[in-house]
């Protein structure tokens, strides 16, 4: 089902281009890589203090404030670049066990993420400056930081065929 569409999309002119492209995909990939440290690096410094293990001494809020745009940044950089690497070589990504596998830890993680901010944070005033937040706090710290982790390894291991679906 899927599989003609990225047929489709790997035969446009300008996906062609960008994957033979000299420097285009190197520098897509580059700032792939760092803009996705800039996301994954402050995310892990929330989590870490939402799992209760880091920055103790600070209000999650005031964390969250300092944060977050610096997150959003590197999240909009990530996916931009995410995307157009993808448009380059999507027949390349399409068989790859390790690729989809990211794909689904990504929407668990944002569901993770709207979950938390839609229902545990509105009640953020009451555990706000606690050492050790409440459990299902800490559970929503712990359980982005596995799967944000498991993106960035998933992703790097895309890159190499040793297990791809045939």
């Amino acid at each position: 089902m899927l599989r003609p569409l990225f047929e489709f999309v790997d035969a446009l002119p300008s996906s062609i281009a960008l994957r033979e492209s000299v420097y285009g995909y190197t520098v897509l990939l580059t700032t792939h890589v760092l803009s996705m440290c800039l996301f994954a690096g402050l995310v892990i410094m929330m989590d870490l203090r939402l799992a209760g293990f880091g920055n103790k001494k600070t209000p999650i809020s005031e964390i969250q404030k300092r944060l977050f745009p610096w997150q959003t940044l590197g999240m909009v950089g990530s996916t931009i670049t995410g995307v157009l690497l993808f448009y380059g070589q999507p027949m390349r990504y399409y068989g790859k066990v390790y690729y989809w596998t990211k794909i689904a830890m990504m929407i668990l993680a944002l569901l993770n993420l709207l979950y938390f901010h839609l229902s545990t944070y509105r009640s953020v005033g009451q555990w706000d400056t606690a050492v050790s937040p409440p459990l299902n706090v800490r559970l929503a710290g712990i359980i982005s930081l596995v799967l944000w982790a498991g993106v960035v390894a998933t992703g790097r291991l895309t890159a190499y065929d040793w297990l791809t679906y045939r």
